[in-house]
């Protein structure tokens, strides 16, 4: 769990910053909160392994991190953050357990079955997939989106859900879990991110539909709902002056750090979830889905 004297629970100041997409951690300033040093885990997930995509940085990372600490073993996937990823695979490592980090496309069906089956062979199984890694870019108006960005988005963004999803359960058994990450954006969109708007909400159906569709195998899906959380893909999605106000549409009036994400993502993988499935989990410091 996370410490509850989170070091984040007040504002920061973030500065006005730009970055080249997909964005690196070490170019961020302030530099996200992963729960390198504030989560401790309880064993929650012992013995369990995990496919986490967008596992180098921001949310993924954070989720890497506390599953480790959890007890699970870990495989990490991402597009070419190479750097990135290998510090996400040094923080699984340091809490004993092994990890491993896969580059690749999710958007291409043939790498999401590349992805679980490397897990299999690296591991012998698979309990949780969590369907994380997200793409998007910032418009003014339609004639901006290009039908290329809108197909990118989508192959990234859900196109991918299903990919591994089909591909993964084949091989899950009873008890296991799927968690996808969709977005306050799904009920309340943001004009200027439409396209990632819009896949966003077609997770959180896709996760509704599909948790009913596997009830019978014994595999609960649901979704995290995150509002702002500071991760690369602002600064490098944003203009740099919304980058400074980032977060401020919120009650709580800030971003959330990664790290305030991931027991979330914890409960809905464990056994304390058991009776849940097709819901949405919001954090999303104070804005209401409804």
């Amino acid at each position: 769990m996370a410490d509850a004297d989170h070091e984040n629970s007040d504002k920061t100041e973030i500065p006005p910053q730009a970055q080249q997409p997909p964005g690196e951690t070490s170019s961020m300033s302030p530099a996200p909160d992963h729960g390198e040093e504030s989560y401790k885990g309880s064993g929650k997930l012992s013995g369990k392994v995990a496919l986490i995509t967008g596992g180098d940085s921001g949310i993924g990372r954070a989720v890497a991190i506390a599953f480790a600490r959890e007890g699970a073993d870990v495989l990490i996937s991402y597009l070419d953050e190479h750097k990135d990823a290998e510090d996400s695979v040094r923080w699984v490592e340091k809490a004993g357990r092994k990890a491993i980090a896969v580059p690749g496309d999710i958007g291409d069906p043939a790498h999401c079955k590349t992805l679980v089956d490397k897990t299999l062979d690296e591991f012998g199984k698979l309990d949780v997939l969590v369907n994380n890694a997200a793409y998007q870019m910032t418009f003014e108006s339609i004639d901006e989106i290009s039908p290329e960005e809108w197909d990118k988005t989508f192959r990234t963004n859900i196109h991918s859900f299903f990919y591994l999803s089909r591909e993964a359960l084949k091989h899950l058994k009873q008890g296991a879990a799927i968690v996808n990450t969709t977005s306050i954006n799904a009920t309340d969109p943001s004009p200027g991110l439409l396209p990632y708007a819009t896949t966003k909400g077609a997770i959180a159906n896709f996760t509704a539909g599909l948790a009913q569709m596997v009830a019978k195998q014994g595999v609960r899906v649901n979704a995290v709902a995150p509002g702002p959380v500071w991760t690369p893909l602002i600064p490098s999605t944003f203009p740099s002056d919304k980058v400074s106000k980032f977060g401020e549409n919120t009650p709580l009036g800030r971003p959330a750090q990664p790290a305030e994400l991931a027991a979330a993502y914890v409960y809905l993988a464990c056994e304390d979830s058991s009776y849940v499935t097709g819901a949405i989990l919001p954090v999303t410091g104070g804005r209401p889905m409804l």
